[in-house]
Parts: structure tokens; sequence; C-alpha cells
């Protein structure tokens, strides 16, 4: 080309947890069976929508308008329904119809908030990061995503000061990013933690932004939580959907809820450029969002988010039963999502260590895959060739702590029972080889 139209972020587009699939697909054609422990979409691990909800969405599809676009900021009635679920039952900043702002799927939100910040704005995220926020933060800078630390050794809470510290002296960030549910961890922020985190971002002129997708998912003596809750009189953005929580991954449908517009000009401006963009795409997903008011002003959704709750406690629980005793690795126990990080000590790993692969093709691929990469990586891909299991690598969450990330969705449990037992044989094998 005679100029380059390469984007300058286009590098920081990594996504670990699915770029791994293009390996374990190639695995899986010289012969090994693969179990996908990569990716949190529940329906394809056997999870099954009530028939409930799936009746409400057959009805809506003989509806003429759910075929039809909807407005710009998504459908007038669940925008309704959703501030006033926000004024009723939470407490905290109200909202009104005009704070909700519909997109398709959190991916194309992020997207959009990151995409249309000033370049030289800056969104201070966790480590382990979620590629999605870390990878469009990093894109639109330019820059390497900017980070503040979560505590392996304090069940991967946020180090405060280390927030406080990345503020006051690095004055282009401009917001703080939570995942709570965290993913990848599973940690959830008790309120204290969130309370000084919003101080913070009040006495430095900060907004706030909440990936709240796991919102409704939390377990282990842990409470629901909502940036609206909490924030005060800070601006935010809180993100929510439908796909983890129905959960329906393939409706696309997630949404903002803004906070605090009017306590700041230059938020207010920024907001608008976000609808401006949308008015752009004409509409979002349209029948989803019909479904939003049905689905959830059901007397049966709260029994339905309390079953989940409790099932994934449950796996919770013996997904770090299955480790108790394995002295080379730090596991705490998930507070919400149905994520499990589990964590090398360091020094535990090397770039010695093998597990036996029988198939030749196979162990010949995975030695060349394996030069020259993390410590972590290094045991998820002789993982792969040698158990069919795909996990995600720690360190391609942005992080400098060698582990994997597995989920908590697979619904037979015998299977879920061989995933853990092998994990744990392999761990041993390799730690010893």
């Amino acid at each position: 080309m005679r100029r380059n139209i390469v984007h300058m972020g286009a590098s920081s587009l990594s996504y670990e947890i699915r770029e791994i699939v293009l390996v374990a697909r190639q695995i899986k054609q010289m012969g090994q069976e693969i179990t996908w422990e990569n990716i949190g979409d529940p329906v394809q691990k056997g999870e099954v929508v009530p028939e409930w909800i799936r009746d409400i969405v057959r009805g809506l599809v003989d509806d003429p308008q759910s075929w039809a676009y909807c407005d710009t900021a998504g459908v007038p009635e669940t925008r309704e329904f959703l501030a006033g679920n926000v004024n009723k039952r939470r407490g905290g900043v109200k909202i009104t119809t005009d704070d909700i702002l519909f997109f398709n799927g959190l991916g194309d939100a992020v997207a959009k908030v990151y995409g249309f910040l000033r370049r030289e704005a800056r969104i201070l995220g966790p480590s382990p990061a979620y590629s999605t926020h870390s990878s469009a933060e990093a894109a639109h800078s330019g820059y390497n995503h900017v980070t503040y630390n979560l505590d392996p050794y304090n069940g991967w809470q946020p180090d405060v000061e280390d927030i406080r510290n990345k503020v006051k002296y690095n004055d282009s960030i401009a917001g703080i990013l939570l995942l709570t549910p965290d993913n990848p961890t599973g940690a959830v922020y008790p309120r204290e933690i969130l309370l000084e985190i919003a101080e913070i971002a009040r006495q430095n002129k900060i907004f706030l932004i909440t990936d709240e997708i796991y919102a409704h998912i939390v377990y282990n003596g842990n409470e629901r939580s909502h940036l609206s809750e909490w924030i005060g009189d800070v601006p935010g953005l809180a993100m929510r959907g439908i796909s983890k929580e129905y959960p329906w991954p393939g409706s696309r449908c997630g949404w903002l809820e803004v906070l605090n517009r009017d306590k700041d000009e230059n938020f207010a401006t920024y907001v608008n450029s976000l609808l401006a963009a949308k008015r752009l795409e004409v509409s979002s997903t349209t029948l989803p969002q019909m479904s939003i008011p049905k689905v959830m002003g059901d007397a049966r959704y709260t029994g339905h988010l309390d079953r989940r709750e409790a099932m994934f406690d449950a796996r919770a629980e013996e997904a770090v039963r299955a480790f108790d005793g394995c002295d080379e690795v730090i596991v705490n126990k998930p507070g919400g999502a149905f994520y499990f990080t589990l964590m090398f000590k360091p020094g535990v790993l090397n770039d010695k260590q093998t597990l036996k692969i029988g198939n030749k093709e196979i162990r010949e691929k995975i030695e060349q895959l394996t030069k020259n990469v993390a410590p972590d990586k290094r045991f998820v891909y002789y993982l792969m060739g040698a158990t069919g299991i795909v996990v995600v690598p720690l360190t391609g969450f942005q992080c400098a702590h060698d582990g994997f990330r597995m989920t908590l969705l697979e619904t037979d449990d015998k299977k879920r029972e061989w995933i853990f037992k092998t994990l744990r044989a392999a761990i041993e094998e390799y730690i010893e080889s």
C-alpha cells in the first residue's frame, strides 16, 4: 500500500480466550477429543434455558414489532422497565429512561465506550484483565492497557493503594474499570472497597465503569451489587446484559446505565457521542430487548436466579476441593460468575516440563508451539495435547502470574468430575517431569 492503513492500536487486539480455539481445532483434527473449558457459553456446555423463558421468546416471534427497527437507544418500554428497576429496587442514584442505552451485546458497548474516548484519556483496569476491555482500551490509545493489581493472596481483591497511586501520578487516567463479579477470577468486591474506589474517583474528578454482566450470579456469602447503589455523585457507566443471566449469549443484547451525567458537562458530552454513534447504526437487536420486561418482570425470575447461583456455588466448592492439598498452586473459591482461576506459585513452572502425549503428530505440534512462550501457556498447550482439555493461560489476561482459567459450566456431573481429576493429575505429572 502507498500509505500505511493499519491502525496504531491493531496489535493490541488480542483475545486469548478464542485464539486458543484455533490451536485446539488443529489438535482435534490430529485425533484428540477436545473438552472446551475456555469460553463462557452456558448453552454450549449443556445448560437449558427454562421452558417459561423460551415460551416468552416464542410468543414474541409472532409480534410483528419484534421484526422491526427499534429506537436508537432501545425499545422505549424496555428502557422504562429497566430504569424503574434501578429506581424502585436498588436505592442510590436515580435514573431516567434516557439513561438506558442499548447495544448489540456488551462487546459492542465496550468498543463504543473506549472507541469514542479522546485518545489521551486512559481507563485504568484490573490485572488479570478481561481481554475485551483491555484490548479495546489499548487499541483506542495505541499504548499498552494501564492496570491495577488484583491480589491472589487476598482472594483476588483490588489493591486499592495501587489504584490510588496510579490515579494520583498518571493524570492521563480519566476513569477506573471494575468487573464485579470479576472475569477471570470470579472475585466479588465488598462494599467497603467499592466505596473507597468511588471516593478515589470523586477526589480526582474521574468516572467509573463497571462491567456487571455477572451481577446476578453471586454466591459464597456475597450479595448482588450495582454501581448505582454505591457510586454516590461520581459519573459512571454500568454495563448490563442478558447473555449470562437468562442465559442467552446469542441474543447480543446489552445496555449501559448512565449515572450522574448531570454532574459533569464533559462526561455528558461524551455520553451524547455514544448515542450519536448508535444513531449511525439505526438500532440494536429488537426481539431480545422486548423480552426483558416479560422475563425479568415474571414472578419466576427471582427463583431462576437463586437456583443458578446455588448451582454455581456448589460447582465452585467442587473445584476448590479437587485441588485441596495441591501445594504448588493457589486456589481462591470464586464468589460469583462461572469461572475458576488456578494460579501456580512462583517458580513452580519452567521451560523443561512436559506431559506424556502418545500421538506423535500432536506431540511434535505441541513441542513446536511451546518454543519461547510464557510458562503457563506452555502448560496449557501440553494439557491440551495430552488430555484434550482447553483452558486459558492466566498470562493471556494481561497478568504477571502463571496459571489458567476454566469454566464451571459443565452440566454432566461425571464429566465435570473427570475434568477436575484429570487437571489435578496433569498438574502433578507436569510439575514432577
